[in-house]
C-alpha cells in the first residue's frame, strides 16, 4: 500500500487500537460481542470494503471518532466497479480519514423502544447536493422543522450525516451505486451544500 496511504491524522496516532493482531476487536464495554459488519468507505483517494467490528448502529461507532477494528479488507481505486485487491495489513481505520461509508441493512441492530420513539418525531426532507472534496453527493437530507440545509454547515455533535436516495461522483464519475439507501459523509469534509428543486 502507498505511504501515507490516510492524510488526515498521522499514523503515530492512536496506536493503542483496539483491534488485536488478526484485526478482530473484542467485547464491547457493556460485555456484548462486538459484530463485523460489512462497509465500503471512500477515502481522498482509495476505496476500502472489509468488515467492522461494532456493538450498535454504524453510524454511532464511526461518529465516537475512535479507531475501529477491521478485518477482510480490500482496497483500490475510488471508482465505482473498481477491482479490489487484498489488503491484510489493514487492522483499524480512522473515521476521521473516511469522508463517505455506505453499509448494508445488517449494520442497523434492533430498535429499542425508544429508538423507535425518536423516528416518529416528524423531520423535513431536502433534497440537496453536497461538496465534500474531492467528492460531489446528490441525496436526501431529513431535518427538525425550521432547520434548512445551509444549517448542515454549522458545528455539530455528529461527524458524519445520513444522506438517503444518494449517489457520489468524482470529477462527474460515480463513486456509488445510485440512490443508495444510506450513504454517511463526514461532515468535516463538508465545504458547500445547495438544496435542489424536486
Amino acid at each position: 500500500m502507498p505511504f501515507g496511504f490516510l492524510k488526515k491524522r498521522s499514523d503515530d496516532e492512536g496506536q493503542g487500537s483496539a483491534a488485536g493482531k488478526d484485526g478482530r476487536a473484542g467485547p464491547s464495554a457493556s460485555g456484548s460481542p462486538k459484530r463485523g459488519v460489512s462497509f465500503e468507505a471512500i477515502t481522498e483517494d482509495w476505496r476500502l470494503a472489509g468488515r467492522m467490528d461494532i456493538d450498535g448502529r454504524l453510524s454511532d461507532a464511526l461518529n465516537q471518532g475512535v479507531k475501529i477494528a477491521i478485518h477482510d479488507v480490500r482496497w483500490g481505486p475510488p471508482e465505482a466497479g473498481a477491482i479490489l485487491e487484498p489488503a491484510p495489513g489493514f487492522e483499524s481505520v480512522d473515521p476521521y480519514d473516511l469522508i463517505l461509508v455506505t453499509a448494508g441493512d445488517e449494520s442497523l441492530p434492533p430498535l429499542t423502544d425508544a429508538e423507535r420513539a425518536a423516528l416518529v418525531i416528524q423531520k423535513t426532507p431536502f433534497l440537496v447536493t453536497l461538496e465534500v472534496p474531492p467528492y460531489r453527493v446528490v441525496g436526501t437530507v431529513y431535518l427538525f422543522p425550521g432547520s434548512g440545509p445551509e444549517r448542515l454547515m454549522d458545528r455539530s455533535a455528529g461527524m458524519f450525516l445520513p444522506v438517503t436516495n444518494a449517489s457520489a461522483t468524482l470529477d462527474g464519475a460515480k463513486v456509488t451505486e445510485p440512490d443508495a439507501d444510506v450513504l454517511l459523509v463526514n461532515r468535516s469534509y463538508l465545504r458547500g451544500v445547495e438544496q435542489v428543486d424536486r
